[in-house]
């Protein structure tokens, strides 16, 4: 079983969005192979389908001062943030063929951090019994959000290495008011690699999810013209 990995790099949420819909559609028609696509994003603010706008703290006028886009979405959860220093993830996966349900991809979605951040960096990472996500004590280092159309999997999940944790400030993250943020550079007390850290991710992907072959692809090879 075939993994494609398709890193856009630095990327705008509506383009990298854009991006996803058109992989989803493909996927859903059985033209490509599952795909994970991974990204970093500029500072923006995106609503789940169960969002709160009241859980959105700063102000219109200063998130246009600082340049921090909102888009509202059709992934699960309510307000989160991404941003430099993230890396984020967007498995393009019909569950169907794995096979699994949805509940048990999303545990699956969690053992790759749990599993990357004791292996390799001695981090005691785990779940919480009622918020979906990973968590160091009783804070979150990654985020999960998901919308599954016609079987495949779209959105994914936050994973904060760099990340400025201040702009979790700009809102209540996920909608929970009693517990806390954390990065992978406020825990080892230094910036972490990105480039090798996100290498690391799509490995234990292939792990936890059984795949065979992990294949770096380029936008155009799975879009051709539709690039």
């Amino acid at each position: 079983m075939k993994l494609n990995l398709l890193d856009l790099g630095k990327c705008q949420y509506d383009r990298a969005l854009e991006v996803q819909y058109k992989l989803l559609e493909k996927r859903q028609k059985g033209e490509i192979d599952d795909t994970l696509i991974l990204v970093e994003h500029p500072s923006v603010i995106t609503l789940g389908r169960r969002a709160e706008e009241a859980n959105i703290i700063i102000s219109k006028e200063l998130m246009d001062k600082e340049g921090i886009q909102l888009y509202e979405t059709n992934r699960g959860g309510d307000v989160t943030y991404h941003g430099p220093g993230q890396l984020v993830g967007y498995p393009i996966v019909d569950i169907k063929n794995l096979p699994i349900t949805i509940r048990n991809f999303v545990r699956g979605l969690e053992e790759v951090f749990i599993r990357l951040l004791k292996d390799g960096y001695q981090i005691e990472a785990g779940r919480d019994e009622e918020h979906t996500g990973v968590w160091v004590g009783n804070n979150k280092i990654t985020a999960i959000g998901l919308a599954v159309k016609r079987g495949v999997t779209m959105h994914g999940f936050a994973f904060n290495i760099n990340t400025i944790l201040q702009h979790f400030n700009y809102i209540v993250p996920c909608g929970i008011t009693n517990k806390g943020v954390t990065s992978m550079e406020k825990l080892m007390g230094r910036p972490i690699d990105f480039d090798i850290t996100a290498h690391e991710v799509s490995s234990y992907f292939l792990e936890v999810f059984g795949y065979d072959d992990l294949v770096r692809v380029q936008l155009d090879s799975l879009l051709g013209r539709d690039v």
